[in-house]
């Protein structure tokens, strides 16, 4: 483990790489952060996401019922799940265990190990961002969740049991109150759940960015460059090969998101991790949009209110981290946008395509790889934003050596 004067490599410069710096630097610890990419980043994943403090989101896609449904999604140009079939092959074995995880008992297990990530978001961005700069770009709001009907919401009694558990109830709005609630709402969308006490990030990539500006003022360097090996010595990490040369080191953090597989198998371990590729719509100076992050259940995407614009983000397609971005995912996106805020208007819309890391039991990997000294910190899959500060605190505090008061087992990096 890491004393002060021993310097830590954070390979990954998104919201936990980020996090994790500032950490151990107001712990004491040298980091230099390395990345390809700038924080902030438009290319990354944390630049592109809806921008929620989700403390609410601990339900799995991997419900029970998805085995029955999901080839019915695939095939249904309606439904915001896509697939490119000439990747299915690849795809396969990581579906397969993915698909395994569709039943009550693991659904449950799942959000049990979700919650402690997730329910304290809000507290765990106001603690990493205070005093800073970065402040200014996260704001608390309701979280909403938008249905046409109260049958539809009744259909989701599975979902909203785990966040019950989790200690999450909404407040429901039907009929007249939906309006009030949220005038730009069509009309057939007749009830609200809505969820106080969460947040949003007015920017993502900007919040990002600026956290780097903290972690640099408290004295952490940024190299822009790749990784590409690590040296070990008797299995314990000495030194990071970058395309710009090596580095000693003590520790490592491992925070690259769906980009952590290859450098995760130089370390001995085979990682059942795919990229989800996701989409979002931005839609500049909006008017007659949403006044709060809202998602809407119809189209499974989520609408946040950014600054000077509306970004609405989801859709899900399976395709690799190689391909660009498909044509039908943002058509769908769009006409989804419309139908749920039809007097919608703005000057400019802009598109973004971006890769969630997916592991196939919906677990992130938090924790030290074995005795090696590298520490793993990826595996979001949605909630990356929202479990950003608390996945950096906790690995600034294994590498420092303080007391975790959380079960870590179940995000054991060598549990697969």
């Amino acid at each position: 483990m890491t004393s002060k004067g021993e310097q830590v490599i954070v390979v990954g410069a998104g919201i936990v790489g980020v996090s994790t710096a500032i950490w151990l630097r107001r712990k004491g610890v040298d980091v230099t952060v390395i990345d390809r990419n700038p924080p902030g980043d438009a290319k990354a994943t944390s630049y592109g996401n809806a921008g929620v403090l989700a403390a609410c989101s601990v339900a799995p896609v991997t419900a029970p019922g998805l085995l029955r449904k999901g080839p019915g999604m695939t095939l249904d140009p309606n439904f915001p799940l896509f697939l490119r079939w000439s990747y299915l092959p690849r795809l396969l074995p990581w579906l397969l265990r993915y698909m395994s995880h569709a039943n009550d008992k693991d659904t449950r297990r799942i959000a049990a190990g979700l919650t402690p990530l997730t329910s304290d978001s809000v507290e765990q961005h106001a603690t990493l961002a205070q005093g800073t700069k970065a402040a200014g770009w996260v704001q608390n709001s309701d979280y909403s969740f938008v249905y046409p009907s109260r049958n539809a919401f009744e259909a989701d009694a599975y979902t909203w049991m785990l966040r019950k558990t989790a200690g999450f109830e909404p407040e429901i709005f039907e009929g007249d109150a939906v309006r009030e609630f949220e005038p730009n709402l069509a009309k057939d969308l007749n009830l609200l759940a809505v969820m106080h006490d969460h947040g949003f990030s007015r920017d993502p990539g900007a919040y990002v960015a600026a956290l780097a500006v903290e972690a640099e003022k408290l004295g952490a360097t940024f190299r822009q460059t790749e990784v590409v090996d690590f040296h070990l010595a008797s299995g314990k990490v000495s030194a990071v090969v970058t395309e710009d040369g090596t580095l000693t080191c003590s520790n490592v953090v491992l925070a690259t998101g769906a980009w952590s597989k290859p450098l995760a198998k130089k370390l001995g371990i085979s990682v059942p991790i795919e990229t989800e590729r996701g989409y979002h719509m931005e839609f500049s100076e909006p008017e007659n949009g949403p006044s709060t992050p809202m998602m809407m259940t119809t189209g499974k995407f989520v609408a946040t209110p950014m600054e000077g614009r509306l970004r609405c983000a989801g859709i899900v397609e399976f395709g690799g981290l190689e391909a660009g971005p498909s044509k039908a995912p943002l058509d769908l996106l769009k006409r989804k946008v419309l139908a749920s805020f039809p007097n919608l208007t703005f000057e400019r819309e802009q598109t973004w395509m971006g890769h969630r890391p997916a592991p196939s039991d919906s677990l992130p990997l938090i924790g030290e790889i074995g005795a090696s000294g590298v520490f793993a910190g990826f595996g979001h899959h949605h909630i990356g934003l929202t479990a950003g500060p608390k996945t950096g605190r906790i690995l600034a505090g294994l590498i420092t050596q303080d007391r975790i008061n959380i079960d870590l087992s179940v995000y054991d990096p060598l549990r697969f």
